[in-house]
Protein backbone atom coordinates (compact mmCIF):
# COMPACT_ATOMS: atom_id res chain seq x y z
CA UNK A 1 0.00 0.00 0.00
CA UNK A 2 1.24 3.34 -0.71
CA UNK A 3 0.74 6.46 1.31
CA UNK A 4 0.33 9.90 -0.52
CA UNK A 5 0.83 12.78 1.75
CA UNK A 6 -0.36 15.98 -0.02
CA UNK A 7 3.00 18.66 1.51
CA UNK A 8 4.13 21.94 0.08
CA UNK A 9 7.42 23.07 -0.08
CA UNK A 10 8.73 26.80 1.24
CA UNK A 11 11.48 28.65 0.21
CA UNK A 12 12.20 31.68 2.05
CA UNK A 13 9.43 34.37 2.45
CA UNK A 14 9.88 37.74 0.35
CA UNK A 15 9.58 40.00 3.94
CA UNK A 16 12.58 37.82 5.05
CA UNK A 17 14.26 38.15 2.45
CA UNK A 18 13.82 41.73 2.37
CA UNK A 19 14.95 42.04 5.67
CA UNK A 20 18.46 40.13 4.52
CA UNK A 21 18.79 42.70 1.51
CA UNK A 22 18.44 45.47 3.64
CA UNK A 23 20.69 44.28 6.27
CA UNK A 24 24.56 45.33 7.18
CA UNK A 25 25.07 41.82 8.52
CA UNK A 26 24.84 40.34 5.17
CA UNK A 27 27.77 39.60 2.82
CA UNK A 28 27.69 40.20 -1.03
CA UNK A 29 29.06 37.59 -3.18
CA UNK A 30 29.49 36.52 -6.97
CA UNK A 31 28.08 33.06 -7.40
CA UNK A 32 31.29 30.58 -8.07
CA UNK A 33 28.35 28.47 -9.47
CA UNK A 34 26.23 25.66 -6.90
CA UNK A 35 25.66 27.73 -4.19
CA UNK A 36 21.96 26.52 -2.91
CA UNK A 37 19.61 29.54 -3.21
CA UNK A 38 17.16 29.97 -0.46
CA UNK A 39 14.67 32.39 -2.33
CA UNK A 40 14.49 30.27 -5.44
CA UNK A 41 15.34 26.86 -4.22
CA UNK A 42 17.85 26.10 -7.02
CA UNK A 43 21.34 26.00 -7.40
CA UNK A 44 23.20 29.61 -8.68
CA UNK A 45 24.78 29.69 -11.67
CA UNK A 46 28.58 31.35 -12.09
CA UNK A 47 28.17 34.82 -12.09
CA UNK A 48 24.99 35.69 -10.51
CA UNK A 49 24.72 37.94 -7.54
CA UNK A 50 24.19 36.27 -4.36
CA UNK A 51 23.50 37.30 -0.43
CA UNK A 52 25.12 35.35 2.33
CA UNK A 53 22.80 36.00 5.78
CA UNK A 54 22.16 34.10 8.96
CA UNK A 55 18.50 33.00 9.25
CA UNK A 56 17.12 30.95 12.11
CA UNK A 57 13.85 29.20 10.54
CA UNK A 58 10.81 30.03 12.66
CA UNK A 59 9.27 27.03 15.40
CA UNK A 60 7.60 27.52 18.67
CA UNK A 61 10.23 29.01 21.79
CA UNK A 62 12.45 25.97 22.16
CA UNK A 63 16.03 24.67 23.10
CA UNK A 64 15.60 23.48 19.30
CA UNK A 65 15.97 26.98 17.69
CA UNK A 66 18.43 27.17 15.47
CA UNK A 67 20.71 30.09 13.20
CA UNK A 68 22.69 28.92 10.56
CA UNK A 69 24.29 31.52 7.56
CA UNK A 70 22.17 30.47 3.86
CA UNK A 71 22.47 31.97 0.62
CA UNK A 72 20.25 33.94 -1.71
CA UNK A 73 20.00 36.30 -4.89
CA UNK A 74 21.29 39.25 -4.02
CA UNK A 75 18.05 40.76 -5.73
CA UNK A 76 14.69 39.72 -5.86
CA UNK A 77 13.53 36.82 -8.16
CA UNK A 78 10.61 34.98 -8.89
CA UNK A 79 11.00 32.38 -6.45
CA UNK A 80 10.21 29.04 -6.87
CA UNK A 81 7.75 27.34 -8.50
CA UNK A 82 4.02 27.15 -6.48
CA UNK A 83 3.78 22.90 -7.14
CA UNK A 84 7.56 22.08 -6.39
CA UNK A 85 7.23 18.49 -5.36
CA UNK A 86 10.90 18.65 -4.71
CA UNK A 87 14.00 21.37 -5.97
CA UNK A 88 15.27 19.84 -9.49
CA UNK A 89 18.77 21.02 -8.94
CA UNK A 90 18.65 19.15 -5.48
CA UNK A 91 17.70 15.88 -6.33
CA UNK A 92 20.30 13.47 -6.10
CA UNK A 93 21.72 15.61 -2.96
CA UNK A 94 21.63 13.57 0.37
CA UNK A 95 19.68 16.33 3.13
CA UNK A 96 18.52 15.59 6.77
CA UNK A 97 15.20 15.64 7.09
CA UNK A 98 14.20 16.87 10.68
CA UNK A 99 10.96 16.52 11.41
CA UNK A 100 8.77 18.39 14.36
CA UNK A 101 6.24 18.38 16.30
CA UNK A 102 3.83 20.94 17.46
CA UNK A 103 5.81 22.12 19.98
CA UNK A 104 8.93 22.63 17.92
CA UNK A 105 10.61 19.73 19.59
CA UNK A 106 12.49 17.13 16.97
CA UNK A 107 10.28 14.28 16.14
CA UNK A 108 12.11 10.77 16.14
CA UNK A 109 11.05 10.30 12.11
CA UNK A 110 13.65 12.75 11.29
CA UNK A 111 16.50 10.91 8.91
CA UNK A 112 18.99 11.09 6.18
CA UNK A 113 18.20 10.34 2.59
CA UNK A 114 20.42 9.97 -0.44
CA UNK A 115 18.61 12.16 -2.73
CA UNK A 116 17.32 9.36 -4.77
CA UNK A 117 13.97 9.44 -4.45
CA UNK A 118 13.46 12.58 -1.77
CA UNK A 119 9.46 13.11 -2.39
CA UNK A 120 9.15 9.38 -1.26
CA UNK A 121 11.34 9.86 2.02
CA UNK A 122 9.34 13.52 2.51
CA UNK A 123 6.23 11.57 2.44
CA UNK A 124 7.61 8.83 5.04
CA UNK A 125 8.69 11.77 7.44
CA UNK A 126 5.20 14.00 6.99
CA UNK A 127 3.56 10.32 7.43
CA UNK A 128 4.73 9.81 11.16
CA UNK A 129 2.18 10.55 13.79
CA UNK A 130 3.02 13.76 15.49
CA UNK A 131 5.08 15.77 12.53
CA UNK A 132 3.63 19.05 11.63
CA UNK A 133 6.87 20.17 10.15
CA UNK A 134 9.84 19.47 8.45
CA UNK A 135 13.14 21.15 7.70
CA UNK A 136 15.34 19.95 4.52
CA UNK A 137 19.24 20.43 5.95
CA UNK A 138 22.74 20.18 4.73
CA UNK A 139 24.08 16.82 5.50
CA UNK A 140 27.69 18.52 5.74
CA UNK A 141 27.25 21.76 6.97
CA UNK A 142 23.74 21.39 8.71
CA UNK A 143 22.46 24.64 7.16
CA UNK A 144 18.78 25.00 6.57
CA UNK A 145 17.70 24.45 2.84
CA UNK A 146 13.74 24.52 2.98
CA UNK A 147 10.59 24.00 5.12
CA UNK A 148 8.12 21.16 4.65
CA UNK A 149 4.47 21.56 5.83
CA UNK A 150 1.64 19.21 5.19
CA UNK A 151 -1.48 20.42 3.17
CA UNK A 152 -4.07 22.50 5.43
CA UNK A 153 -0.98 23.31 8.25
CA UNK A 154 -0.49 26.93 9.09
CA UNK A 155 2.22 28.51 7.48
CA UNK A 156 5.48 28.90 10.11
Amino acid sequence: MTTTIAYRISALSPAVLDEARAGRAAERHCAGGGEPLRCCLRDAAAGEGLLLFNYEPPLPVSPYLEKGAVFAHAAPCGGPADDLPYPGDWYGRPQVLRAYDSAGRIHPASRQHDGGDPVAALTAVLAEPGVVLVHSRNVAYGCYMFSVLPMGAASR
